[in-house]
């Protein structure tokens, strides 16, 4: 298949104003409203928020990951990431454009699957953006390995009534509802034995018995990753989302997009911190010249280029390969392979930056830290970087098959031998003209 690397221009425009107004609308509220935003909307917060999404709404840019039904423009997965790595740049971005994760995937997910009823209760007021949802999966001695997940639902009369614990459920806190991933069936694999269910956050049962917080963060109970204690918590049959047994199915739905929005939101912050490395480079004074007239610096800046100009293209690569074929499963793979270089990639380039900036890289006067720290996060965020690495090494070897025999395929006494005899006839000729036969 060909590959155009051009963007129509139509599109390039609403890039270009994008790109503007994150800069000069949205940005300035990453520093003004710090950790705020995954919190709902209230007082002169709204008042600022509410108009910077209705100029996204009239620019026909708002939830384009959704299909028009559903209020989006249902852009493939090339755009899409174009305009992700422009709102990886800053914490609210993501926010007015209705794009913010796990919202985005668990729209996805309700719509594909929920109900009319499920979709008029939740999926709408997410849409909308006035209410934030949770993706509660991780469990504290399982981590993201659904084979020691513990929590449980089970049936009672016309309810689920579910227990166990989860772990590191994000935006919990502040979340309308819940979607929970639970063991319904123990008497079969665990990949046909769980299933999803959406439940409100105030269901009597629901008991976060902590928010913790990032690396970084104050040590306060203003994190937002709960801890939540599911205590006999009672939910009608209609909570339940998709068919029973269908965790997975459902999981894969929203998992193979989001991760390459995660990846092309990480192409966006590792240019951040390029830009800053190059512009202290030529800026900062030293007794011969600028940094730029060293090696080292040069350097630096050379292979963060490097290393970021081959992940950007091999991000938008997958996304135009999902675009063509409407598979996630057929690159699973390079999906995966992403996965391994995002927390690789956004902390050589943060990591250089830093070390440009001296003192002042480590200050909390640059950003430069906080985009160094989000590195181990993404090593982590749906699925540790160890699994990926594993899928990408475990689906590129189904492609060879053993060699028969006792040499490798490529031995050359093997493959000389065969050659000789497949022009056998020639031998002689052969001979006296090279002298090597």
């Amino acid at each position: 298949m060909g590959w155009d690397f051009s963007t129509e221009p139509e599109f390039q425009e609403k890039l270009d104003w994008i790109d503007e107004f994150v800069r000069e609308e949205v940005e300035p509220l990453d520093l003004l409203f710090s950790g705020k935003a995954f919190h709902p909307l209230e007082g002169t917060l709204r008042t600022i928020v509410d108009p910077l999404k209705q100029q996204v709404r009239d620019r026909g840019l708002w939830a384009c990951h959704l299909g028009p039904e559903l209020g989006g423009q249902g852009y493939g997965q090339v755009k899409l990431s174009l305009m992700n790595e422009i709102l990886g740049r800053s914490q609210w971005a993501p926010i007015v454009f209705g794009t913010q994760a796990p919202d985005t995937g668990n729209a996805e997910i309700i719509a594909h699957y929920g109900t009319d009823e499920q979709k008029a209760r939740y999926l709408q007021p997410l849409l909308n953006g006035e209410i934030f949802s949770c993706y509660s999966m991780t469990e504290p001695q399982g981590g993201s390995d659904p084979a020691l997940f513990g929590t449980t639902a089970r049936r009672d009369g016309e309810d689920w009534v579910i227990n166990g614990w989860k772990f590191f459920s994000s935006n919990a806190r502040t979340a309308a509802f819940l979607i929970v991933m639970a063991i319904t069936d123990s008497e079969t694999d665990v990949y046909r034995g769980m299933s999803m269910f959406l439940v409100p956050t105030d269901t009597p049962g629901v008991e976060i018995v902590r928010n913790i917080g990032l690396m970084g963060e104050d040590r306060t109970e203003e994190g937002m990753h709960a801890l939540i204690h599911y205590n006999d918590v009672r939910v009608p049959t209609e909570s339940l989302l998709g068919g029973e047994g269908q965790a997975f199915v459902i999981a894969q739905t929203r998992l193979g997009g989001g991760r390459v929005h995660h990846a092309m939101r990480t192409v966006g912050m590792a240019q951040r911190a390029l830009d800053m490395l190059c512009e202290r480079a030529v800026s900062r004074k030293t007794r011969d010249g600028v940094l730029a007239d060293k090696q080292s610096v040069r350097d630096y800046v050379a292979d963060s280029y490097i290393e970021l100009t081959q992940f950007r293209l091999f991000v938008l690569y997958v996304a135009w390969h999902i675009d063509q074929t409407g598979d996630y499963r057929a690159v699973r793979h390079d999906i995966a392979a992403i996965k391994v270089l995002t927390p690789q990639v956004l902390h050589n380039v943060a990591q250089r930056a830093i070390q440009v900036h001296g003192a002042l890289g480590v200050s909390n006067e640059m950003p430069l830290g906080g985009l160094w720290m989000v590195a181990p996060i993404m090593g982590l965020v749906d699925g540790p970087t160890e699994v990926h690495r594993t899928t990408v090494g475990r689906q590129i070897l189904k492609r060879y098959q053993p060699v028969e025999g006792l040499w490798p395929s490529q031995h050359l006494p093997t493959r000389l031998a065969a050659a000789k005899k497949k022009y056998a006839a020639f031998a002689e000729a052969f001979e006296n003209e090279v002298g090597n036969w």
